[in-house]
């Protein structure tokens, strides 16, 4: 029997900022255990939450790029359970009144790069306080409280998503978005992006969603392929078999490659939710909403169809360099500043992402390159667009620019690196390197285009790196030509 696949995610989001949800704890990662912590994210009796403003304020920018509903109130709950990881025994969430409402994630039906456009509905954003970190040992566990209270985003999408392929295409949209928007650095290595995946099957014409299974807390985009995979396969296995899926919580054992039972799945009443009694209703006017939707940033889809239309560049290109705020940023300030389009997607997708690779640092990273700002990048294409200097000489001042920094020009001129473009100069190189090489040259005559180049890196090694290697080809051709009509 065929199946219809419904997933459906809840992404949990560490938003960007500088203390906790409910206190005044600063967040750093890597911290000594329990150390940044205080009697409000430990739950100590008499100790009061204050509501972190700019945490309210991320939400409703995700949301606005999102496409969510803002509401004009917005209340606070208690969800009530008792495990060690929330040591008052009760989390503050949002659950009846959330901060945002309905919007959708563009992906690509599939998951693939030639599929139809489908937007994947959202249910709602809520707010939260993060859960402490349980560590296991080998002879103990314990609990690290210095996550416990960090301001927690929950998006919640619909189950619109008909394959792992295009949960993987959600998430990585998804995250696009909230780096795009500065929300959260959204890295999976640090916990500050995961999800809970929900997936059910049905059969082929059935109208109502089979029973779902939840996996929770998974923190790796291969790992949640590969989970949806088995899980997929796991229960149409059961179906096929005449059996039930039953609706729990499954966790992933990506070592196994399998999902195993944790429990039953709970259901709303079972975390016995109500209002939050030490915290106000959030209020939002309809002019603090408008300044925050202006100061959004451009979608990053939205961004990708600009670069094909401005810059006339294709579509690899553009999506390799609208993937990342910051290297999109870097490319429209190189071509400001007079690079050609094309030419400054070549070298950044190639040279500047290779060199920051080398370095150890992200694609983002490129917005704090001090000794390559996109200028300096663009004074250096000039060089090349004028051929003042040769690809070789460009490629290897780039890496003295991404080193230490400089004036790309000063230093051609410092060091005579312009290259020689005068015909008499290149004739001469060209002659000696004929007069050192005959074998190549009979091959050339002979019809072995390839040795032409091989006569090139000859010339290129008598003007040490100087010479037009395009007006050095010609010049050999040509004295080659001439020797061969003699």
């Amino acid at each position: 029997m065929k199946y219809l696949v419904s997933i459906g995610l809840e992404t949990h989001v560490q938003l960007k900022t500088r203390t906790k949800m409910f206190c005044g704890c600063p967040l750093s990662a890597g911290s000594e255990p329990n150390t940044n912590v205080c009697p409000v994210c430990l739950g100590l009796p008499g100790a009061l939450p204050r509501m972190n403003r700019e945490a309210v304020r991320l939400t409703v920018v995700s949301g606005l790029m999102l496409g969510c509903r803002i509401p004009p109130r917005a209340e606070f709950d208690r969800k009530n359970y008792f495990y060690p990881d929330m040591s008052k025994n009760y989390q503050i969430s949002e659950d009846a009144h959330p901060l945002c409402i309905g919007g959708g994630v563009e992906i690509r039906a599939g998951g693939a790069a030639g599929g139809r456009p489908k937007t994947v509905r959202l249910n709602h954003i809520h707010l939260e306080e993060d859960a402490a970190k349980i560590n296991h040992y080998a002879r103990h566990s314990g609990v690290d409280y210095n996550r416990c209270g960090t301001p927690l985003m929950e998006i919640v999408s619909e189950p619109d998503i008909a394959s792992p392929d295009e949960a993987l295409d959600y998430l990585q949209t998804l995250r696009r978005i909230l780096v795009y928007a500065g929300v959260s650095d959204c890295n999976l290595e640090d916990g500050n992006m995961r999800a809970d995946v929900n997936v059910s099957l049905r059969p082929e014409g059935a109208e109502k969603l089979g029973t779902k299974v939840e996996i929770k807390n998974m923190n790796t985009f291969k790992g949640i392929h590969a989970a949806l995979e088995f899980e997929i396969a796991r229960q149409a296995a059961v179906l096929d078999g005449g059996g039930r899926v039953v609706q729990e919580t499954r966790r992933w054992d990506g070592e196994l490659g399998e999902t195993f039972s944790m429990r039953t799945k709970e259901n709303a009443h079972d975390y016995r939710y109500f209002p939050e009694p030490d915290l106000l209703p959030v209020t939002l006017s309809e002019e603090r909403v408008e300044l925050w939707r202006k100061s959004l940033p451009e979608l990053p889809g939205k961004k990708k169809a600009r670069f094909r239309e401005q810059f006339g560049l294709p579509e690899y290109d553009a999506g390799v360099l609208s993937a990342e705020r910051a290297l999109a940023e870097y490319f429209e300030a190189a071509v400001a500043a007079g690079a050609k389009p094309k030419a400054a997607a070549n070298w950044i997708m190639g040279d500047v992402l290779r060199l920051l690779g080398a370095a150890g640092k992200e694609a983002a990273d490129v917005a704090s390159l001090s000794t390559l700002p996109p200028a300096s990048l663009a004074s250096l294409l000039a060089l090349v667009e004028s051929r003042t200097v040769n690809g070789p000489t460009a490629k290897a001042l780039l890496e003295e620019l991404f080193e230490k920094g400089g004036d790309p020009a000063a230093i051609v001129e410092e060091r005579g690196l312009a290259q020689v473009s005068d015909a008499g100069a290149v004739e001469d190189f060209a002659r000696k390197a004929i007069e050192a090489n005959p074998k190549p040259v009979a091959e050339y005559k002979a019809g072995k285009k390839a040795s032409l180049q091989f006569l090139v890196g000859q010339v290129m090694k008598l003007s040490r790196g100087k010479a037009d290697p395009r007006l050095a080809a010609e010049v050999l051709a040509k004295a080659i030509a001439e020797t061969a009509d003699a």
